[in-house]
C-alpha cells in the first residue's frame, strides 16, 4: 500500500484523543514490534493497523488480512500456512498461506482472541521461530511477515476465562493502541461527520450538502454503538437520501433509530402505528421537544402531533 487511502484519512480527522493515538501508531510505523488494537467493532481498528503499514518501511509490500472470527477452524491453518498437493482431500494444487503471500509486508490477524487455542499454540511457534510448515509439506520456510493483531474483547479477560494463551498475547502486546468508542469523543463527531459529508457528496457528485443545527445536536446526543463506521454509513445515507442542500433533524432521526427501536419493529413484525411513533419520538428529539418544529418537520399539525403524543401517554 503506497498511500494513505480514504480509510486512512479518517483516522486523521478527530480530536487530542485521536491525535494521541495516531502519535502511538506513527511510533509503532517506524519499529517492526508487533501490534495487539483493540476496540470495539467500528472504532478503527483496521484503519490503524493499515496506517500503521501505510507510513512504515513496508509499505510498498503487501498488507493482507484474515479474519479470525469468520473462517472456520479446519480451514484457518490452510489459510494462514498454505499446504502442498496432495495435503488432504480436495488438495489438488499447492497453495500459498498468508504468512508467504504478505512476505516482506504485512498481516493483520483480525479478532485474534476469537482463534481456536490449538491454532494459537502453532501461531506462537511462529512468532518465536520466525518460520512456518505448510499443510503436508517437509519444508520449513522462514518467513519476513510483520504481525498486526486486533480484537473487540479485552485479552486479559479471555485469559483468565482459558479462551486465549497468556504467552501468545505477551508475544502480540509489544505494543497495544486502544481505538476509543465514539462516545467518549463527543467533541469529535461534528469534525467526522462535516468530513463524511464532504467526502459522499463528491462520491455522489452531489452539491455540498450541510447539516442544520438540529441534526448536528442529535449527532452530538446519539450513543453511537456501531462508532465511526455507523457514523460513517448513517451520513452516507443521509447524503443520499436527502433532496435539499441541508440535512435536518428529522432526517437523522429517522436513520438513527438504534437497534431498540426501528430495526426492532421491522423484526417483530410490529404495526405502522408502532413505526410511526419512533419516527415521531426520534423528530421531538431532534428539534428538543419543540412541537411546532417537529409538527413542521413531520409535515402534520401541532394538533395532530399532540393527539398522537396523547395516544401515546395512554397506551403507556
Amino acid at each position: 500500500m503506497n498511500t494513505i487511502s480514504f480509510h486512512e484519512r479518517v483516522m486523521l480527522v478527530g480530536d487530542d484523543l485521536m491525535g494521541q493515538l495516531l502519535h502511538l501508531a506513527r511510533k509503532a510505523a517506524g519499529s517492526e514490534a508487533t501490534v495487539l488494537v483493540c476496540g470495539e467493532s467500528g472504532t478503527g481498528k483496521e484503519l490503524i493497523a493499515r496506517y500503521i503499514h501505510g507510513m512504515g518501511n513496508r509499505k510498498d509490500n503487501p498488507f493482507l488480512s484474515i479474519n479470525c472470527a469468520a473462517i472456520p477452524e479446519g480451514l484457518m491453518e490452510a489459510e494462514l500456512f498454505g499446504f502442498e498437493k496432495g495435503a488432504f482431500t480436495g488438495a489438488w494444487v499447492q497453495r500459498i498461506g498468508k504468512f508467504e503471500r504478505a512476505m516482506g509486508g504485512t498481516l493483520l490477524l483480525d479478532e485474534v482472541t476469537e482463534m481456536p487455542l490449538a491454532l494459537q499454540a502453532k501461531l506462537l511457534r511462529v512468532i518465536q521461530e520466525g518460520e512456518i510448515d505448510r499443510l503436508g509439506g517437509k519444508e520449513t520456510i522462514r518467513i519476513n511477515t510483520r504481525l498486526i493483531a486486533t480484537s473487540n474483547k479485552e485479552p486479559l479477560k479471555l485469559i483468565q476465562s482459558g479462551h486465549f494463551r497468556e504467552d501468545l498475547f505477551y508475544r502480540l502486546n509489544v505494543l497495544r493502541i486502544d481505538c476509543p468508542p465514539l462516545r467518549g469523543r463527543k467533541e469529535a463527531i461534528q469534525t467526522l461527520a462535516s468530513f463524511f459529508l464532504g467526502t459522499h457528496c463528491e462520491k455522489y457528485s452531489k452539491n455540498t450538502v450541510k447539516l442544520t443545527r438540529s441534526a448536528e445536536e442529535l449527532l452530538a446526543a446519539h450513543s453511537w454503538p456501531g462508532n465511526i463506521r455507523e457514523l460513517g454509513n448513517v451520513i452516507e445515507r443521509a447524503v443520499l437520501l436527502t433532496e435539499r442542500d441541508e440535512i435536518h433533524g428529522d432526517e437523522i432521526a429517522h436513520l438513527l433509530v438504534s437497534p431498540k427501536g426501528f430495526e426492532e419493529v421491522i423484526q417483530g413484525e410490529r404495526s405502522l402505528a408502532e413505526i410511526e411513533k419512533v419516527h415521531i419520538e426520534r423528530t421531538l428529539q431532534g428539534t428538543q421537544g419543540n412541537k411546532t418544529e417537529a409538527a413542521k418537520k413531520l409535515g402534520i399539525s401541532v394538533r395532530t402531533l399532540r393527539n398522537k403524543l396523547r395516544q401515546y401517554q395512554d397506551v403507556a
